[in-house]
């Protein structure tokens, strides 16, 4: 057994799939696919269930990596240890956020990053806030930025607040009430709606102010992808309640309207401060002094 046979595991967990995890590590999926057999047999336990549509873990899997996780994260931070002896930062940040960040300017955030460290590789992945939430939670990711409805906060996580921002309509340009300044959301009861998944935390904020108001919807279109979104308001067959930041960069032909009564919208990064990696405290030290220089 060694620490690249973990890697791999790791790698399968987290995409479900052999050829995602082998992109992911950087080596055939041949390779990779040989090396956890490898290890399988070592064990004599399978630790994935194989099919033609997807991997998932056996209980023996399950099992094994919480410790494989474990052991790698030492490695990991004892290579940084090392590093530090002589004032450098090394290793991998693994980031996480929704696409609908706007507290911070993540590329401007990361190319600062990167200029002072530049040892450091940069892993990001894009998601929910609840699935991002977890993945700290289980150590998959070092930080994570999220976007939740103001009445909730991020469990099992250390979190701070980074921007709050009132939600407002995005209409077509030619909608009866693009010209108003403000409305409330009954005005919007006979509308059709595009909006993101059900069930997903960007979902819940406006669903909650709705349920709140008693005013029902209809959501017709449900996209992971704001510019999907606004890109239908653009086309005229919908509307729907964003995040003003969201709205202000996008290059699509609607209109924000403030909502008098809309969902206000919390930003935070999130960590797990148990084990913060010096690749993760030295990313938010960016983040902070950015926001530092905004104030």
């Amino acid at each position: 057994m060694d620490l690249q046979q973990l890697r791999y595991v790791e790698a399968v967990a987290a995409t479900t799939s052999f050829t995602r995890a082998a992109e992911k590590c950087f080596v055939t999926q041949s390779a990779l696919s040989h090396q956890i057999g490898a290890l399988e047999r070592e064990l004599g336990q399978r630790l994935f269930i194989r099919n033609s549509r997807s991997v998932r873990l056996t209980e023996a899997g399950e099992a094994f990596l919480e410790h494989a996780r474990e052991a790698v994260a030492a490695a990991d931070r004892a290579r940084e240890a090392a590093a530090a002896s002589d004032g450098r930062v090394t290793g991998t940040l693994r980031l996480g956020m929704i696409p609908t960040v706007t507290a911070v300017s993540v590329p401007a955030v990361l190319a600062l990053y990167r200029g002072r460290h530049p040892d450091v590789r940069v892993e990001l992945v894009v998601g929910n806030s609840d699935s991002l939430a977890a993945s700290v939670r289980r150590g998959e990711l070092d930080v994570a930025l999220l976007g939740l409805h103001a009445d909730v906060r991020p469990e099992g996580v250390d979190a701070v607040e980074i921007g709050r921002e009132r939600l407002v309509a995005v209409l077509p340009a030619a909608h009866r009430l693009a010209d108003r300044a403000r409305i409330r959301l009954a005005d919007l009861s006979a509308e059709v709606f595009a909006d993101f998944p059900a069930g997903t935390s960007g979902r819940a904020q406006t669903d909650v102010a709705f349920a709140a108001a008693g005013v029902p919807r209809d959501v017709a279109f449900e996209a992971d992808s704001s510019d999907l979104i606004l890109g239908l308001v653009g086309s005229g067959l919908a509307v729907t309640v964003l995040a003003p930041g969201v709205v202000s960069r996008s290059p699509v032909d609607g209109v924000a309207v403030d909502l008098v009564d809309g969902p206000v919208r919390v930003e935070y990064l999130v960590r797990d401060d148990r084990a913060l990696r010096r690749v993760a405290a030295a990313f938010l030290d960016v983040v902070e002094s950015g926001r530092a220089r905004k104030t």
